[in-house]
């Protein structure tokens, strides 16, 4: 009876690869995508001079679309725009950030050390992921804890304007999205994430804070 099985459960083996791999080419082919497309409305905020509130609103509304919007789109190609009017969003709320870094004397390096940084932690961590197929789905449950109480220190943190507990809440940051990209590609790999969409947008999340907050702490630990 159990050689009978062989070949379907072979055959589902097979198909449950070849989902995976699918999801994985479709989830990093629209991550370096929409990448681009950020990194691109960011060129144009800051060719534009974005005022200064620009993040508050960019974060707000990506936000929005995150919560209200994308549940409902993540399984059609409507999804897809929704993914894009995020990550364009986000993109035009760096804007003033990054002009206000290419003020300083060091600013430019400062940049492009955090991109640097960004790249070789998500390289690393989802190298990782990938070759090692770990399981890491128990680590959700810290990370959101992490989340948390990294919001509850950041909100104290504006009437105590503390610059060592600014230090520590961008490292833990940093720390914690790391988390989300091992977390993240396990899932894609050990089958817990099969919508490509949802999975984009959970990885670009971690970049894009682990780059903003890398900025943060390099411009602290700055002389200038």
């Amino acid at each position: 009876m159990s050689t009978m099985n062989r070949p379907v459960e072979l055959a589902q083996s097979q198909s449950a690869v070849l989902e995976v791999n699918k999801v994985l080419k479709n989830t990093y082919a629209l991550l370096s995508v929409t990448l681009l497309f950020s990194a691109l409305t960011a060129y144009i905020s800051m060719q534009m001079e974005m005022p200064g509130f620009m993040p508050l609103v960019a974060t707000f509304g990506a936000l929005g679309l995150i919560w209200l919007v994308l549940p409902r789109t993540a399984n059609s190609a409507a999804g897809i725009g929704v993914v894009f009017a995020i990550t364009g969003l986000l993109g035009l709320g760096l804007g003033p950030i990054l002009n206000n870094y290419l003020q300083m004397s060091n600013g430019s390096q400062l940049i492009m050390t955090s991109l640097g940084g960004t790249g070789v932690i998500f390289l690393a961590l989802s190298g990782y992921a990938l070759t090692s197929k770990r399981d890491f789905s128990f680590m959700g449950g810290m990370l959101v804890a992490g989340i948390v109480l990294v919001l509850i220190a950041s909100l104290a943190n504006i009437f105590m304007a503390i610059p060592a507990l600014s230090l520590a809440i961008s490292a833990v940051i940093i720390l914690i999205m790391s988390g989300f990209i091992l977390h993240d590609t396990s899932r894609i790999i050990n089958g817990g994430e099969r919508n490509y969409i949802m999975a984009t947008v959970g990885l670009y999340l971690s970049l894009y804070n682990i780059f903003v907050n890398l900025l943060m702490l390099l411009g602290i630990m700055s002389d200038d």
